[in-house]
C-alpha cells in the first residue's frame, strides 16, 4: 500500500495508516529535518501550492491535516479568506491523484466553518466520505484534544474493481486499522471508552473507569475542584497547552490518567519538567509521549525545544487517528 503525505509534521497520520511512504509534502524547516531522518530517500514534494499532480506517483491513500487556522476557535475563524486555506489545493490533489482512500484531519471547529464547502468539493469530483469526531482520551490519552476526521474514497461503483490495491481486499485494509493496541474494534474492554455512529458523525466518547470527568474543556479527577488539569485546550483542542506543575514522581491526583496510558503505550511516563538556565520548562520528551510517539520520533533530531514543543503541538496522535479511521472504514460501503 503506497502512501502519499501531505502537511506531514512529524508524520502522525502518516504513522497511523502504515503503508509504504512514497512521498510527502512539507515545508516546514523543523518538520523537514525529522522527516528526512525518519524517511531516508523519500522525496520530498515542498510547497503544496507549487506541486503539478499530474507529475506526481499515484498513491493508494493520501493523509493529510490541512493548516487548522481557517477554522480553530483559537485564531480569527476567516474560513476562505485565510492566507493559510489551503483546502482547495488538497482537493486538486485528490481529483488528479484519484486514491483509494483520502484519509484528512482537522479542528472539530472546521464542521461548523468550511467543511460544507470540502464535502460539495469532494461530490463534485466524484468522491464519497465519512466523517466524525474523535478524542485522544477515547483511546486512554491523559487529554482530550477533540479532532475532525475524514475518510475520502472514489464514489462510483468501479471501486469495487479496485479491491486488491495494495494486495489488501477491502476488508483487510479496514482490519489493518483495528490491529495493535488503541483500536476500538480489537481493545475496547482495555481501553475501556465507547464510541458509537450518531448521524454523520462518531458520537463523542468519554473515557470510562478511571474516575475522570471533564470541566469544561479540562480533565479532572472525579471529585477535585479547582486542580490544575493534565491538560487544557480549546473548544477545538488547538494549540495545547500541558500543565505539569509540580505534580513530582508519583503524579498525584493525575495518578490514573498518567497510569492509563502507561498501560495503553507499555511505557513509564517521562519527567514532566526539565530544568533549563535554572527554571523548569515542560519536558518535551514528556509531551512527545503525551502523543502517543516513541521517544525520539520528535526529540533528538537537534531541533531546539521551542520548536520540538511547536511540532508536537500541532501533530496528530497516532492511536486516535487508527481507532478514528477504523471506524470511518467499517462504514464505507463494500
Amino acid at each position: 500500500m503506497k502512501v502519499g503525505s501531505l502537511f506531514t509534521g512529524y508524520g502522525g497520520l502518516d504513522t497511523a495508516v502504515g503503508g509504504e511512504l512514497a512521498w510527502y509534502a512539507e515545508i516546514d524547516k523543523a518538520a523537514c529535518q525529522i522527516l528526512a531522518d525518519l524517511y531516508p530517500g523519500v522525496p520530498n514534494l515542498g510547497d503544496i501550492t507549487k506541486i503539478d499532480w499530474t507529475q506526481v506517483e499515484p498513491v493508494d491513500v493520501l493523509t493529510g491535516g490541512y493548516p487548522c487556522q481557517p477554522f480553530s476557535h483559537a485564531g480569527l475563524r476567516k474560513g476562505k479568506n485565510d492566507a493559510r486555506h489551503l483546502w482547495p489545493h488538497v482537493r486538486d490533489a485528490i481529483h488528479t491523484l484519484r486514491p483509494e482512500y483520502s484519509i484528512l484531519e482537522n479542528v472539530s471547529g472546521h464542521l461548523t466553518l468550511g467543511f460544507a464547502n470540502v464535502l460539495s468539493d469532494l461530490a463534485t469530483i466524484g468522491f464519497d466520505a465519512e466523517w466524525g469526531t474523535f478524542r485522544a482520551s477515547d483511546v486512554g490519552a491523559p487529554h482530550q484534544r477533540k479532532r475532525l476526521f475524514i475518510v475520502a474514497y472514489p464514489n462510483t461503483q468501479g471501486i469495487q474493481g479496485h479491491e486488491n490495491i495494495g494486495g489488501e481486499t477491502p476488508t483487510e485494509r479496514r482490519g489493518h486499522f483495528e490491529q495493535g493496541v488503541g483500536s476500538p474494534a480489537s481493545d475496547t474492554e482495555h481501553n475501556g471508552f465507547t464510541a458509537s455512529e450518531n448521524g454523520g458523525s462518531i458520537r463523542e466518547g468519554i473515557a470510562q473507569g478511571w474516575g475522570v470527568k471533564q470541566e469544561g474543556n479540562e480533565w479532572q479527577l472525579e471529585g477535585s475542584s479547582g486542580s490544575q488539569p493534565i491538560a487544557d485546550t480549546d473548544s477545538d483542542g488547538h494549540g495545547q497547552q500541558l500543565h505539569a506543575g509540580r505534580m513530582g514522581s508519583d503524579w498525584g491526583k493525575y495518578t490514573p490518567v498518567i497510569r492509563q496510558w502507561e498501560l495503553v503505550l507499555n511505557r513509564t511516563a517521562p519527567v514532566p519538567t526539565v530544568t533549563h538556565k535554572d527554571k523548569q520548562r515542560l519536558n518535551p520528551v514528556f509531551v512527545e509521549w503525551m502523543m502517543g510517539l516513541d521517544e525520539g520520533h520528535v526529540t533528538g533530531h537537534g531541533l531546539s525545544a521551542a520548536q520540538e514543543l511547536k511540532m508536537l503541538g500541532n501533530g496528530v496522535v497516532p492511536l486516535q487517528a487508527r481507532a478514528a479511521v477504523a471506524q470511518l472504514m467499517e462504514r464505507i460501503p463494500a
